[in-house]
């Protein structure tokens, strides 16, 4: 009986040892799935930004030449030949058209026979002038036979100098008929065709010579100071990747009575041949020097009787509050000009419920 009642009680004490122990590793197991399954607050966050304070504004352009010249013949007549096309490239003399040269050539014989004509009236008043200055030496005329003598001698000279000044502008004229390029460049225009006849400085051929190009755009009134004072910078759409200095050239003294826009052209002193005429461009402006912002949600800023701060978030889930510089408040944004860094990842609501000693973890979306 007592032998029985010893080891009674020895299964006794030896059952609660079991379940102490499978209490005690119980509470562990819970407190280790506990850790696992609390990971952190759950928090959204924003990213920080920089940029200008300003923004940037973009109008649409075109790529024009600097010096587009609209050529045309200087003497009247009729088209004989065009000698180049739309697109073609002209070199300094080469010939562009010509016309018909018949009633010119006439002209120029007609005024070669009036110089032939004045040269033997000057022959013989110069000698009818000679013989009077004779008589007179021997008092065989009179002044007024010596006057006359004199004066017609006079009229063949001046006669036959406005023969050869026409003979000098038929030769011109002449050669007129043949429109040359005065410029290396490309022709952009051609408004004459064989047969038409022109007037003297009708535009015949359009050339746009080669050098310096620009992007010509519409600008509102209201950014014409910082056109003026600001940087552009100029992308074609053909090549976005690749930015283009630009330096504002000239702008239109009158708005466009349509758009009310003022016609401005910006300089490319870095455009090469790969930037073609009629190209569609974009110009950027913005202002010489601007300080850089970046706008929050208005719930990220914690304050608290203290400067104006910002929850950061690690890549570990922990949070560092920074105070921040605040430039200014807006409806449902703050803009700060410093304190944290550029793409640094802050705490957008729930900031007041925050302690820097615990950790969060992002997400994108809360659900309740």
């Amino acid at each position: 009986m007592f032998a029985r009642s010893i080891f009674a009680n020895y299964y006794k004490l030896l059952a609660g040892a079991l379940l102490a122990l499978a209490a005690i590793s119980l509470a562990g197991c819970n407190e280790t799935v506990a850790e696992k399954a609390d990971p952190g607050r759950p928090v959204l966050v924003s990213m920080v930004h920089y940029e200008a304070e300003t923004p940037e504004r973009s109008f649409v352009g075109t790529i024009k030449p600097r010096i587009e010249s609209d050529m045309g013949f200087r003497v009247a007549g009729k088209v004989a030949k065009r000698l180049v096309e739309v697109g073609q490239t002209v070199d300094i003399g080469q010939p562009l058209a010509t016309l018909d040269e018949v009633d010119l050539k006439l002209q120029a014989e007609q005024a070669e026979a009036e110089l032939r004509a004045a040269t033997g009236v000057l022959a013989q008043a110069a000698a009818a002038e000679q013989r009077a200055k004779d008589l007179r030496a021997k008092g065989w005329t009179t002044d007024a036979q010596m006057d006359q003598a004199h004066a017609a001698a006079d009229e063949a000279r001046a006669r036959l100098n406005r023969a050869e000044r026409s003979v000098e502008l038929t030769k011109n004229s002449l050669s007129y008929a043949t429109l040359v390029a005065d410029t290396r460049g490309v022709v952009t225009s051609t408004q004459i065709e064989p047969g038409q006849v022109v007037a003297a400085g009708q535009t015949a051929i359009r050339v746009a010579r080669f050098g310096e190009k620009e992007a010509v755009v519409a600008i509102p009134e209201t950014l014409l100071g910082r056109a003026k004072t600001g940087v552009a910078t100029v992308t074609l759409w053909s090549e976005a990747g690749k930015k283009y200095a630009a330096k504002l050239r000239e702008v239109a003294p009158s708005a466009d009575p349509a758009t009310r826009t003022y016609l401005a052209k910006f300089s490319l002193p870095e455009a090469g041949d790969d930037v073609s005429l009629g190209m569609t461009a974009t110009l950027t402006l913005a202002d010489a020097e601007t300080e850089r912002v970046a706008k929050l949600p208005l719930s990220a800023l914690y304050s608290q009787g203290g400067d104006p701060s910002l929850y950061v978030v690690n890549n570990s889930g922990e949070i560092t509050l920074k105070p921040v510089t605040v430039k200014a408040y807006e409806s449902n944004c703050v803009v700060i000009a410093g304190g944290v860094e550029e793409g640094a990842k802050v705490v957008a609501l729930g900031v007041q419920k925050l302690d820097p000693a615990q950790k969060v973890r992002v997400v994108a979306s809360l659900s309740f």
